[in-house]
């Protein structure tokens, strides 16, 4: 019996095989695999797969959240005896790629293994909205920030953080809905008047890798808009609904302070996949967020948690940290209403200084201490809505 190849070659006796005009008869079969190599091959995948539980019980850095709980596909597979592991995040995380290599490269090794490549791709998907609201076609996923008052700084808490997920490798737009003191187009450099192609729908603008709707971006600078709340709240939703939004994975909605006529258009007929609380840490504050957040939850959206803004300043010549604003005032209140803390921001000069110059500090100075919380922030905000349920997706449109 010669072997050739990936088969065998066996000769089959022809009845003339003894005598003259003998042939030979050959019959292909397939080799089968030594038993041995079998068990080997079984071991190696039982092994690797014992490694994607591993990984799925990984806490993602500054947050409380492991990388199962936000819904990551975790795929590992053989490669010339070295292993190729591939990980679908449900929220942007570019900056975590280092990290995830050195924990997945540990993860490996425990097993017997090494990492031969490490693919790593974010797949943003929408989530949940309201009861009885439809979402929007273009955009996953739309976060509105609030607050009880102003003067918290909420408008450049909604900047920087729509900056931050942008530089994670999101798809990200911004929406002033602070008809009557738009203050979005200052802090994001924007100028001038968006392009309309048909005369019924504007083109966003584009500002840091974010695109931008206004109201002022359509009347001069210095023109109040002396508006009751019906044409307040017509002109939000002509905003939201008659910009040419490219596809958006986060839409980040400034919301004026309070809880009047434009929250509640909001959230009763426009599709919000979560709302973060912006409040000071002072008592005078947080009594007023405190509304705010009820006042979502009574009309069923989602509260993704709170920020504490201006939480200490730290000097810049002797570095003494300081709490103007009074100290855990965001703790305290996220604990009593059992939603997260997703960030404290400092207060410091550069934050509003580069807010005045159109070049958010995210962008500035994106190695900053300052740039850093934000970063952080937006991590958890992403990190909490991927937890929420999905938009069921049809089958038809989830095999594309």
């Amino acid at each position: 019996m010669a072997r050739t190849g990936m088969r065998l070659r066996t000769f089959i006796p022809h009845p003339q095989a003894y005598g003259p005009g003998a042939q030979e008869h050959v019959t292909w079969r397939p080799r089968a695999m030594p038993y041995r190599r079998k068990i080997k091959v079984a071991v190696v995948i039982e092994s690797l797969q014992a490694v994607v539980p591993v990984l799925a019980a990984l806490p993602l850095p500054e947050t409380r959240v492991t990388l199962g709980e936000t819904g990551a596909r975790i795929r590992v597979v053989e490669a010339e005896g070295r292993a190729v592991v591939e990980i679908v995040a449900g929220f942007p995380c570019l900056a975590l790629r280092p990290w995830l290599e050195g924990e997945v490269t540990a993860a490996l090794a425990a097993a017997g293994f090494q990492l031969a490549r490490l693919e790593l791709h974010s797949r943003i998907v929408s989530h949940a909205v309201q009861p009885n609201v439809t979402p929007m076609p273009s955009v996953r996923n739309l976060i509105a920030i609030g607050s009880g008052k102003g003067g918290v700084g909420k408008s450049t808490t909604a900047v920087n953080l729509a900056l931050a997920l942008a530089a994670e490798g999101a798809r990200v737009g911004v929406l002033d809905a602070d008809i009557y003191g738009p203050s979005i187009p200052t802090m994001l450099g924007l100028s001038g008047r968006p392009d309309s192609p048909d005369g019924k729908s504007i083109e966003p603008m584009r500002a840091h890798g974010v695109e931008a709707m206004s109201i002022g971006l359509l009347v001069e600078q210095d023109t109040p808009m002396i508006w009751r709340g019906p044409m307040a709240t017509s002109a939000l939703t002509q905003l939201l609904n008659e910009t040419r939004w490219g596809e958006l994975d986060y839409l980040i909605v400034d919301l004026p302070p309070g809880t009047g006529d434009i929250q509640l258009t909001l959230a009763q007929k426009i599709p919000v996949a979560g709302a973060v609380i912006v409040t000071t840490p002072q008592d005078v504050a947080t009594l007023d967020a405190r509304k705010a957040l009820k006042m979502f939850e009574k009309v069923q959206v989602p509260v993704l948690g709170l920020v504490e803004n201006m939480a200490v300043h730290v000097c810049s010549n002797c570095g003494h940290a300081e709490h103007v604003f009074g100290e855990g005032g965001g703790q305290r209140m996220a604990a009593q209403y059992g939603v997260p803390l997703l960030g404290s921001l400092p207060l410091e000069i550069a934050i509003r200084e580069q807010g005045d110059a159109g070049v958010p500090v995210v962008a500035a100075a994106p190695d900053s201490a300052a740039a850093r919380a934000y970063r952080i922030t937006a991590r958890r905000i992403a990190v909490e809505l991927a937890k929420r349920p999905q938009v069921a997706t049809p089958l038809s449109v989830s095999l594309l």
